[in-house]
């Protein structure tokens, strides 16, 4: 089946050139029609997958928030679990003083206790706004999570009984005090 351009040429109603020049016509024509299209698709598809990248960063730092979030309270919930497990009681009329936040608390132990944590062996940490007595060790794992849960540690204080810092190294050690020194 012939086209109705070749009838048109066989039956003599249309010579060559016009009928090239048609061709080239709507060749042109739908050149254009394709490049608007393809114009139009592009941009759309640019602006939906800049959408799309913005979401996804979006999401992502969403994603991250969320982790932190629930990262935290996990960490929150082992040092709750550590404080619970570990802590020792407080019974007693001794009593012991320590400082948070510039603050000095008192806290009412018996005197063995008051030995083990002038010494160290003891830390005082805060559980839900209650103070606690736990082992050295168990504060360490504590102050490896959170170091704010760790509110007293004897081992760590430099303060000496009078108020003063103390010196591990004396810096007049090594000078000799004369024996004929008078004052």
């Amino acid at each position: 089946m012939a086209s109705l351009q070749d009838q048109l040429l066989k039956a003599g109603l249309a010579d060559k050139s016009s009928a090239k020049q048609a061709r080239a016509a709507k060749r042109k024509k739908q050149k254009l029609k394709n490049k608007n299209q393809d114009i139009g698709v592009d941009e759309a598809r640019l602006a939906a997958e800049k959408a799309a990248e913005e979401k996804k960063i979006k999401d992502r730092e969403l994603n991250e928030q969320q982790q932190k979030a629930r990262e935290k309270r996990s960490i929150a919930a082992q040092i709750k679990q550590l404080i619970e497990v570990n802590k020792q009681p407080r019974k007693g009329e001794t009593l012991l003083n320590f400082t948070h936040n510039n603050v000095v608390k008192r806290m009412y132990v018996s005197v063995d206790i008051h030995k083990q944590v002038t010494k160290g062996r003891l830390a005082v940490v805060l559980l839900d706004d209650a103070y606690e007595l736990v082992p050295t060790p168990v504060a360490d794992k504590i102050a490896q999570r959170d170091e704010t849960f760790v509110i007293y540690r004897a081992d760590l204080d430099t303060k000496g009984t009078d108020g003063k810092e103390q010196d591990e190294d004396d810096w007049y050690a090594e000078y000799e005090i004369p024996d004929d020194l008078t004052w």
